[in-house]
């Protein structure tokens, strides 16, 4: 693995043979619900299914398993909660101490993972700045290295193996995939998206929610533009800016970014529940929601592929979500 732009699909392959029997190679999903909204044959990768409940397990496992390798015996890493459980889970497979850096509003959901898998939680802040700052500090008074949430290699071509089995299984299908749609935070996952996907001709789609949407910026700009990222219900797509080596990556791959807002993320999680039964965050509903937003192919039925990243969300914001009505009505105080 380079570390440099130079990064190739054989990355991804490579970093799938070594998950191969270490991860779940999880299903294929589709609704003809689904379809018809999209005016599309529209393939999910269910990784809400995966270790850990997301695919940052894909990896956190091909980083913290190189680190083992290389004699480390401890690990730090800091995320908004779901990168923080898989490399939690990583190092508890390999014998390693973790310590993980969390946002003290981090749901509890993915605070309760990751003390349940051995890590020792440290809370800093609410902004991606605070985390870093005190996770390189417990870098430096142990010794022990930082695995950062998307500014990786390894943890690039980890995650981009969720987006080559969906690419594998569609064509297994007869299925092929013509468009590839992954949920924006920092950009590995997407990175890795277009890494699996080179020399394919599929189009690869990031989506970020409306005033989280560093990455759309940083491609308009031709660098990378940090925001201030607004309040969403997609609490794991909100760094302040796009990972460098997933923008080196990206910005010359992507096909385009489609901002969606929290009312689009909401009904996507909805149709996610109700028709394929399988229950999906907010941030990996995104990847729906944004799907949903591509225009149609006139003169055919394209086949589009999303990754449903993770399912760690919090029982009281399912029932939000899922009676959005009532919700509304009891805080307008309508009265019947």
């Amino acid at each position: 693995m380079t570390g440099t732009v130079g990064q190739v699909r054989a990355d991804v392959e490579e970093a799938s043979r070594w998950l191969a029997g270490r991860v779940v190679r999880t299903p294929v999903l589709r609704s003809p619900v689904i379809d018809e909204l999209a005016g599309a044959r529209v393939l999910l990768k269910a990784e809400n299914l995966q270790n850990g409940g997301s695919y940052k397990m894909r990896g956190a496992l091909r980083a913290v398993g190189r680190l083992a390798m290389a004699g480390h015996t401890g690990v730090i890493a800091q995320s908004t909660g779901n990168h923080a459980v898989a490399v939690a889970l990583a190092a508890r497979q390999h014998g390693l101490a973790a310590t993980v850096v969390l946002p003290v509003d981090a749901a509890s959901t993915k605070v309760d993972r990751a003390r349940a898998a051995g890590a020792r939680v440290v809370f800093a802040g609410t902004g991606v700045e605070e985390r870093v700052a005190v996770a390189n500090g417990l870098s430096d008074e142990s010794g022990h290295p930082v695995v950062d949430a998307y500014d990786h290699p390894d943890v690039i071509a980890g995650q981009g193996t969720a987006s080559l089995e969906l690419i594998e299984d569609a064509e297994r299908a007869g299925t092929p995939l013509d468009v590839l749609v992954v949920p924006v935070g920092g950009g590995g996952g997407v990175a890795g998206a277009c890494l699996a996907a080179a020399g394919s001709g599929i189009e690869v789609y990031g989506v970020e929610p409306v005033g989280c949407d560093s990455l759309a910026r940083s491609l308009a700009a031709g660098v990378r533009v940090p925001v201030a990222p607004a309040p969403t219900i997609a609490d794991g797509l909100r760094p302040s800016c796009v990972g460098e080596l997933p923008f080196a990556i990206v910005r010359n791959t992507l096909r385009g970014v489609v901002r969606v807002d929290d009312d689009e993320i909401a009904a996507a999680f909805r149709l996610i529940l109700t028709e394929l039964k399988v229950l999906a965050e907010p941030s990996g509903a995104a990847g729906l929601a944004g799907a949903l937003r591509l225009p149609p192919d006139r003169d055919r039925q394209r086949t589009v592929g999303v990754v449903l990243t993770g399912g760690n969300v919090e029982e009281s914001l399912v029932a939000r979500l899922m009676a959005p009505r009532s919700a509304d009505l009891a805080e307008e105080g309508t009265a019947v």
